[in-house]
C-alpha cells in the first residue's frame, strides 16, 4: 500500500510526548513490513538540525491560499530508511523556533495558522508529486483538518489524492479551538462551518473536523475508543462521537524494540533482560547514584517520567507526599510541564533532597534510566487515552503502578486481583486510591519472589509494533 502519514511529532525529529514515539514507530513498522511511507511533518528548528536532515535538499515550494494571504513554504525531503521518505514542511516564520507548540508558559498566538497553513501545504504537496494515496492518516488536531481539504482539493482539481482517510485521536482533550473568525483561514465552503461541520460554541473545532470528515476513526486503546463517547472522558464532543461509533475503532500503540530495550538499550549503563536481570542492579544503583540518594539504600524506588499536568495525576502524587517522605521509599520525577506543578514538585524535592528527586525538563537518556533503574513506575492518570511509559516500565521489569482507565487498564494486570497474571498494580484515579495502591506495592516489594514473578510476566509480554502495525495494516486494507 502507499500510505501517508501526517503529524505535528515525529521521533527524532520533534517529540513533546507519546504522539512522536507513535508515530514514528508505526510508520517505520509498516515501511519494514514493504509499504511504500511517506510522513509529512513541519518544518520544525529542531528537525532540520537532525542529521537525518541537515542536507535534505528542496524539492518544491507550494503556495496555498489562507483567506486572502498566499503563503508560499519549502518542502524538504530526506530518507531515514527503506521505504519511508519524511517530507517538512518549512515555513521559517511559523516553524522555525524553539517549541512544537508554545513556549513553556503559554501556546503560540497564531496556533491556527500555523496549523491550517501545515495541513493544507500537505495537501498541495501530494497533488504536485502525484502520489495517489491509499490512506491518508492523520494525527491529532494539528492535522485534523487534512480529511476535508483533501476532498475539497480533489473537487477543485479533479483528481484522486487518496483512497480513504484515517484520523487518529492521541488525546481528545487537546482539540485545536479557535475563535470563529478563523473559519476563514481555511478557505472551506461556508456550509461547513456549521453544527455539522466545524462549528463548536460558536468557536471552530479542528479535531472536531477529523472525527466528522475522516472515513474511519481511531483511538489509540480500545477502552479510550469507548470513553470518548461518554461526557466524563469525551471532553465535549462525545455526542459527534456517537455519530461515528460504526467508524470508531480502538487500536493499541506499541513499544519500538528498536528504542525501548533493556538488552539493547544504549541509553542505560548495563544492559540486562528476563534471563539475567543482573543489569537492573548496576541500572538502579546509576540512578541512585544520579539522584544523590544514599548508595546503601535497599527500600523501593518509585519513578515518574510524564508531562506536568493535572492528566497525568501528579496532584494524586502530590497528595500522597507523605508517603514518600517516608523513610523506606525514594521517589524520582522527571518531566516539564505547568508552572504550578513543578514548582510543587521543587519545593517537594527542597525539603526532602534525599528522597525526592524532580528534574523539570524532557531528558531522553534520563527516561531511560528512571524505566530501567526504577522498582515501580507511578502513572496515576486521570484519563489515558493509550500510554506508553506502562508498556515500557514492563519490559524493563518495573513494577507500574497505574489507573484503571484508558489503554492503562488496557495493558496492566492488577497483580492482587489477579495473582497468576498480574503485571501491576491498578487503582482509581484519585488520591485515596493512590495511596492504598502505594501500600500495596510496599507489601510487593517485601515479598521478593512474588515481587520477581510480577515482573518476569510483564517482561515476556509483547508490545512490540510488530503486532500493533499488523492491526493497522487490517484496519487500512479492511476500509479501502
Amino acid at each position: 500500500m502507499k500510505i501517508v502519514h501526517v503529524a505535528s511529532e515525529l521521533f527524532p525529529y520533534m517529540k513533546t510526548g507519546g504522539l512522536a514515539d507513535a508515530v514514528g514507530a508505526l510508520s517505520a513498522a509498516l515501511a519494514d513490513h514493504g509499504h511504500e511511507v511517506a510522513v509529512f511533518l513541519p518544518g520544525y528548528r529542531a528537525a532540520l538540525e537532525h542529521k537525518d536532515a541537515a542536507k535534505a535538499a528542496r524539492t518544491l515550494r507550494v503556495k496555498v491560499e489562507l483567506a486572502d494571504d498566499v503563503l508560499s513554504g519549502d518542502v524538504r525531503v530526506f530518507s531515514p530508511r527503506p521505504n519511508l521518505k519524511v517530507y517538512l514542511m518549512c515555513r521559517e516564520e511559523f516553524f522555525d523556533r524553539r517549541g512544537a507548540y508554545g513556549n513553556g508558559e503559554r501556546d503560540y498566538e497564531d496556533n491556527a495558522d500555523r496549523f491550517i497553513f501545515f495541513c493544507k501545504a500537505v495537501v498541495e504537496t501530494l497533488r504536485l508529486i502525484e502520489f495517489s494515496a491509499d490512506i491518508v492518516h492523520c494525527h491529532d488536531w494539528q492535522a485534523a483538518l487534512l480529511p476535508v481539504l483533501l476532498r475539497e482539493a480533489e473537487r477543485r482539481h479533479n483528481v484522486t489524492l487518496a483512497l480513504k482517510t484515517m484520523f487518529t485521536i492521541h488525546n481528545i482533550a487537546y482539540q485545536g479551538l479557535f475563535p470563529a473568525k478563523t473559519f476563514a483561514r481555511t478557505n472551506l465552503p461556508a456550509e461547513l462551518n456549521q453544527m455539522d461541520g466545524l462549528e463548536y460554541y460558536s468557536q471552530i473545532n479542528l479535531l472536531k473536523g477529523g472525527l466528522v470528515f475522516a472515513d474511519r476513526v481511531t483511538t489509540v486503546s480500545p477502552r479510550y475508543a469507548r470513553e470518548i463517547q461518554t461526557p466524563e472522558f469525551g471532553c465535549g464532543l462525545d455526542g459527534v462521537a456517537q455519530t461515528r461509533a460504526e467508524d470508531i475503532v480502538g487500536l493499541l500503540n506499541g513499544v519500538d524494540p528498536a528504542i525501548w530495550n533493556p538488552a539493547t538499550d544504549r541509553h542505560i549503563p548495563a544492559r540486562y533482560s528476563a534471563g539475567d536481570l543482573a543489569g537492573k542492579k548496576i541500572c538502579r544503583a546509576e540512578l541512585l547514584k544520579r539522584c544523590k540518594f544514599p548508595a546503601d539504600f535497599t527500600g523501593p524506588v518509585f519513578g515518574i517520567v510524564a508531562r506536568m499536568t493535572a492528566q497525568k495525576g501528579i496532584d494524586f502524587v502530590l497528595e500522597n507526599r507523605d508517603f514518600f517522605l517516608a523513610d523506606n521509599v525514594r521517589l524520582v520525577v522527571l518531566g516539564a510541564g505547568e508552572k504550578r506543578i513543578e514548582e510543587d514538585l521543587q519545593a517537594l524535592a527542597k525539603l526532602a533532597a534525599r528522597k525526592v528527586f524532580f528534574s523539570p525538563r524532557l531528558d531522553e537518556a534520563m527516561s531511560h534510566l528512571i524505566e530501567a533503574g526504577s522498582d515501580f513506575f507511578v502513572m496515576p492518570s486521570v484519563f489515558e487515552p493509550c500510554g506508553l511509559n506502562q508498556m515500557y516500565s514492563q519490559v524493563y521489569g518495573t513494577v507500574p503502578v497505574v489507573s484503571r482507565v484508558g489503554g492503562l487498564a488496557d495493558t496492566v494486570v492488577d497483580a492482587d486481583a489477579d495473582p497468576e497474571h498480574g503485571t501491576g498494580l491498578m487503582c482509581e484515579p484519585n488520591a485515596a486510591s493512590l495511596f492504598d495502591a502505594l501500600q500495596r506495592a510496599l507489601v510487593l516489594f517485601a515479598d521478593q519472589p512474588r515481587y520477581a514473578a510480577v515482573q518476569q510476566r510483564g517482561m515476556v509480554r509483547d508490545f512490540s509494533w510488530k503486532v500493533a502495525a499488523e492491526a493497522y495494516e487490517r484496519l487500512y486494507q479492511e476500509s479501502m
